[in-house]
């Protein structure tokens, strides 16, 4: 979905008119069946696929043959009169957030009351039987929970996104479930089948750091006294060097292709993953070539979560299961060229700053006055000071992105027009220096302006390539 279908509030429109939106955006970025990454835009095409087949809304399709008959009397995907919902609040619990009518519904637009939700989490704990009475085949539940399409699922690995139902490891317990969260709530329903125990909890304030304490403390409390899965063990082996090739958000891509690179090797029978987020994260082998994750704190996963892959006789590639991602593997010289572009480019950028106030302070003087290079040192600062302006505004528009990026506000033009600057100042810089003479342009200043305008160049064309030269979130 683009962020502009985030940053809209739909209200009144039907599923079909939400689809309708941004047909743009229902596009598959990779050929089913290989890949996977989550996507809000699947469980609204199905619904739509059932209003078809039913002839009937979908919303009470599933109210008819759903929330009923599983006992949920006040759920519903619409928004409810006051005091029945709950304020919502930022993650400061004191800043009020308005209801948000979000545009593709079957995704998670569900309020429903905390009675209604147990009776849902003893729905999955039952496998579909509700008071005697069958409402979905246990066949049915199996296949929500177990993915089957990723080229990782087709090996056999079960670990990671079924239908709106996936799997997540804490203190050595592989539970079933989802969370998520909107504007100023945040929710949480998973269960352990096997088991038979489970919880859902939600909060009316986008405090991660809450709800995250909050859900080790019902994890800690539900799996007193329950014997942890025992832990299989195998081995088999990959190793070099890979880069992130399913991204949940295509428009930080280009961030994500330089700052999710990892190095795989193996050592003592053990797989080793180093990255920015990480270094030697350990996975011990399972079977076959399934591993799953050994923290250094705590139990280690009792499942398998990651799988080495060749499908197709493609590059190698690891998929994961429970954080639903693929990383495929790179040339060794790849990594050293993109290593040494960014580099070159940090250094390039700080130098253009550092250099920045004593040209400025020098020009004050008449005597200091060089009127040619005055160009070739102004454009490269435009350009790196409209970078830095977007990086500011990328932050602060962090605190609610949905509204502030999805439609057009001073916060996605301010990114259009930084990254659009950035474009222009790189460019400008390069043709201020193409039209300068070596006699009007001290050598220093000349060398100094060639080795910093490259990387910007280069930069500008990743980042065209990537979407982001003159973005915008809200189109």
């Amino acid at each position: 979905m683009h962020l502009r279908e985030y940053g809209k509030d739909a209200k009144g429109m039907t599923l079909r008119e939400g689809l309708d939106d941004d047909r743009h955006s229902r596009v598959s970025r990779w050929p089913p069946g290989t890949r996977m990454a989550y996507c809000n835009s699947g469980p609204s095409v199905a619904a739509y696929i059932v209003e078809k087949i039913t002839g009937q809304r979908f919303e009470d399709y599933v109210t008819q043959n759903l929330f009923l008959p599983i006992g949920m009397k006040t759920a519903t995907y619409f928004e409810q009169p006051s005091p029945q919902l709950t304020t919502l609040y930022a993650s400061d619990g004191k800043t009020p957030n308005p209801y948000w009518n979000i545009l593709l519904r079957p995704a998670g637009a569900i309020n429903a009351s905390a009675k209604d939700m147990a009776a849902y989490v003893g729905f999955y704990l039952n496998r579909g039987l509700v008071g005697g009475i069958q409402v979905i085949p246990p066949a049915s539940m199996d296949r929500m929970e177990v993915p089957t399409r990723t080229w990782a699922a087709q090996e056999g690995l079960k670990a990671g996104y079924g239908l709106s139902n996936y799997w997540s490891v804490h203190d050595g317990f592989a539970y079933h479930g989802h969370h998520g969260g909107v504007n100023g709530g945040l929710t949480d329903m998973s269960y352990l089948s096997e088991y038979g125990v489970g919880y859902f909890y939600s909060i009316n304030s986008g405090n991660d750091a809450a709800f995250g304490k909050i859900g080790e403390a019902i994890r800690a409390y539900i799996t007193r006294g329950l014997a942890k899965p025992a832990v299989p063990a195998a081995a088999r082996d990959y190793a070099g060097w890979y880069q992130p090739d399913s991204p949940r958000m295509e428009m930080l891509y280009f961030i994500e292709h330089l700052l999710g690179i990892s190095q795989v090797r193996f050592e003592g029978g053990k797989l080793l993953m180093s990255s920015l987020r990480g270094k030697n994260q350990v996975f011990v082998p399972v079977q076959g070539m399934q591993f799953r994750f050994l923290p250094k704190q705590g139990p280690a996963e009792p499942i398998a979560t990651a799988e080495l892959l060749a499908p197709n006789s493609e590059a190698r590639l690891v998929q994961f299961g429970a954080g639903t991602s693929t990383l495929k593997r790179i040339p060794l010289s790849w990594v050293i060229a993109e290593a040494v572009l960014v580099a070159w480019f940090l250094l390039a950028v700080l130098s253009i700053l550092l250099y920045a106030p004593f040209w400025i302070l020098g020009g004050l003087s008449k005597k200091r006055r060089r009127p040619v290079e005055r160009a070739i040192r102004l454009w490269p600062l435009i350009a790196v000071l409209s970078l830095v302006t977007f990086g500011g505004l990328l932050m602060l528009a962090s605190n609610d992105p949905f509204a502030r990026l999805g439609n057009m506000t001073v916060w996605s033009f301010g990114l259009f027009l930084t990254t659009a600057a950035y474009g222009v100042g790189s460019l400008a810089s390069a043709v201020a220096l193409g039209r300068a003479t070596k006699q009007e342009v001290r050598r220093s200043v000349g060398w100094h302006s060639i080795a910093a305008t490259a990387p910007l160049l280069i930069a500008v064309a990743y980042l065209a390539y990537w979407g982001v030269i003159g973005i915008r979130t809200w189109g």
